[in-house]
């Protein structure tokens, strides 16, 4: 009788699925594509941050007198590193259905300081790379008086310094790709994702942490972090696929 009460306690106790919920396959798909739409738009704003001609970074005449020069590329660049934001955030939505059955209060916190983190980057107005205000006070700016001018740029300066400041945002999202990536250790994602994930979290908290200090760590973290996205959402599309399609 001890024995049949403490195996029914134990069979309770256990998860009631030990798989993700396949209920949620349009939404790995979704998520899975969104991390596509994710690498693609990153990889292509690197490409164009490493060939475009290099920005100043400081002095307000200068930045916004480089911004008229190249206002098309400059438009395109911000957009490059803004809209992923949008993109990232339905990544983490996606996650938590995947990921929930393994760790309910990690899989939640990881994916809700994740996905709102990264759709908290919508609001702020730089980019680390400039700011898109940043074109307005360009074209302002071409076409001012002198005492104009001056009030502009040191307005284009504030901005400048808020590029250079670390905000809460950056840290919490490498916070919440870090806490995913522990819950993925205990399965569903392959353990190399994980891991991946894991340092890629790590990397992140330190190059936020020493950002004023080493920006070396932001190059290691920036090619990473695609990686692991990109390696994340081909794991949710196949999640989404009818199950007779896996092999």
């Amino acid at each position: 009788m001890v024995t049949s009460t403490y195996a029914s306690a134990s069979d309770s106790a256990a998860p009631a699925t030990t798989v993700p919920d396949p209920s949620w396959a349009r939404l790995y798909r979704i998520g899975g594509a969104c991390a596509g739409v994710f690498v693609v738009m990153v990889v292509a704003g690197i490409v164009l941050t490493v060939a475009a001609p290099a920005a100043p970074t400081e002095g307000g005449t200068a930045t916004l007198a480089h911004i008229a020069a190249h206002r098309s590329l400059y438009v395109l660049q911000q957009q490059l590193w803004i809209v992923p934001g949008v993109f990232a955030a339905v990544v983490y939505l996606s996650l938590f259905p995947a990921l929930r059955h393994l760790d309910r209060s990690l899989a939640a916190l990881g994916t809700a300081i994740g996905g709102g983190a990264w759709a908290l980057t919508l609001t702020i107005p730089t980019t680390t790379t400039g700011a898109p205000a940043l074109v307005h006070l360009s074209d302002q700016f071409a076409v001012a008086d002198p005492a104009r001018r001056m009030t502009l740029a040191t307005a284009a300066e504030t901005l400048i310094a808020q590029n250079r400041t670390s905000s809460v945002v950056g840290p919490l999202t490498t916070v919440g790709l870090l806490l995913v990536s522990v819950v993925m250790l205990r399965g569903v994602f392959p353990r190399w994702v994980a891991w991946l994930g894991v340092v890629t979290g790590v990397l992140g908290i330190a190059a936020e942490a020493l950002r004023m200090v080493v920006e070396g760590f932001y190059v290691v973290y920036g090619i990473l972090l695609p990686v692991w996205m990109a390696a994340v959402g081909w794991q949710l599309y196949r999640l989404g696929r009818p199950r007779a399609d896996k092999t």
